[in-house]
């Protein structure tokens, strides 16, 4: 209830439920406790004491304590009604048209609604904040201008950067090289690679100066290195096995069951929403599977389980980041880039040698 006390408190939160107050169905929901049952603010059933009552800032929050929803007023259809949809639409609209970075009480006042909720329904649907979406559009449009032959100078200004430094700053999160760079269509980064046969087929691993930037497994080794060339098309790509060697030993350890967890530097591109994906990922314990759904709720993002498994899909590095250990909420292995095979049997592995190091 964090996000709902910054806003209101629990006297004007009761007000609102004694009152019926139907312009707040969606900001929030109330709980009650003899009944174990959910409702939003407008619900026409007789009110409870107010000692039973419990709030939540939405039927997730109410559902992970325990609570079902009213069957009266159905407050899960506040949740996945058209107008959701249609205020993130036209909040996209706006930040994507505005020419100058947009402030969340600028957005929000354009949208005729609070701060609070479009902050809310936008992470919900997005996966990612106002702010963050905002980001990656300028860094989208400042690529699209280096593309086009425009100047460095002039495509950074052209996307919305007030400053070169406010560009480098974000250069490594989201370019994954610096802005001059990727000015040359990537010319001058260049991509190390090794080769190497493993229980699971090949496996391919490639590093930058500043980490490792794809991991990955298959059947045919000539596959796999056209891949490699065909992602960093720009680059200048070698095969350095010398360098590597460290890298691999480890992944090949893990592999093998006498390395839990894989400690290499990672140089990748992501979203803000991947990278937080991702770094959920990092933290499920070896052996231990998750659903896209408890990775969801891991990072505060209970109904954007389609966008976590969007995520896990394009994970860069397997093994490194464990995109494995994510599974379908009815326990089914689901779909995993590198093969179900490899997939079931990097499970069995694991649990296998957890289970040997417990006994």
């Amino acid at each position: 209830m964090a996000e709902m006390e910054m806003r209101m408190n629990d006297e004007q939160l009761w007000e609102a439920v004694l009152t019926r107050d139907a312009r707040l169905d969606g900001e929030f929901v109330f709980a009650v406790s003899s009944t174990q049952i959910y409702c939003r603010p407008s619900c026409p059933a007789r009110r409870p004491m107010r000692e039973r009552v419990s709030f939540f800032a939405d039927p997730e929050a109410a559902e992970e304590a325990g609570f079902r929803a009213c069957r009266r007023c159905n407050p899960r259809s506040i949740e996945s009604s058209d107008g959701k949809s249609k205020l993130i639409f036209q909040a996209c609209e706006l930040l994507d048209q505005s020419e100058e970075p947009m402030t969340l009480s600028r957005l929000s006042e354009s949208l005729g609604v609070s701060s609070f909720h479009l902050q809310r329904t936008f992470k919900k649907v997005m996966g990612i904040s106002p702010r963050q979406y905002a980001a990656s559009r300028r860094t989208n449009k400042f690529k699209q201008g280096v593309r086009e032959g425009l100047p460095v100078a002039s495509a950074m200004y052209d996307a919305g950067y007030s400053s070169s430094s406010r560009l480098y700053e974000r250069a490594g999160e989201e370019l994954g090289m610096t802005p001059a760079t990727y000015s040359r269509n990537g010319q001058g980064a260049v991509i190390k690679y090794s080769v190497t046969h493993s229980d699971l087929g090949w496996l391919l691993v490639a590093t930058t100066e500043k980490g490792i930037c794809s991991v990955k497994l298959g059947s045919d080794k000539s596959k796999l290195i056209t891949d490699l060339n065909d992602e960093f098309s720009a680059a200048q790509i070698e095969r350095d096995a010398g360098l590597l060697k460290e890298s691999v030993e480890q992944i090949l350890e893990h592999l093998s069951g006498n390395r839990p967890a894989i400690n290499l530097p990672l140089d990748v591109q992501a979203t803000a929403f991947q990278r937080l994906v991702w770094e959920a990922l990092r933290t499920i314990p070896y052996g231990s599977t998750r659903s896209y759904g408890e990775v969801a709720h891991t990072i505060g993002r209970p109904s954007a389980v389609r966008a976590v498994a969007r995520a896990c899909a394009t994970n860069p590095v397997a093994l490194v980041i464990p995109c494995h250990r994510v599974i379908g909420g009815d326990r089914s292995l689901t779909g995993y880039r590198w093969g179900l095979e490899r997939k079931k049997s990097l499970l069995e592995r694991e649990q296998k040698a957890r289970i040997e190091k417990r006994s």
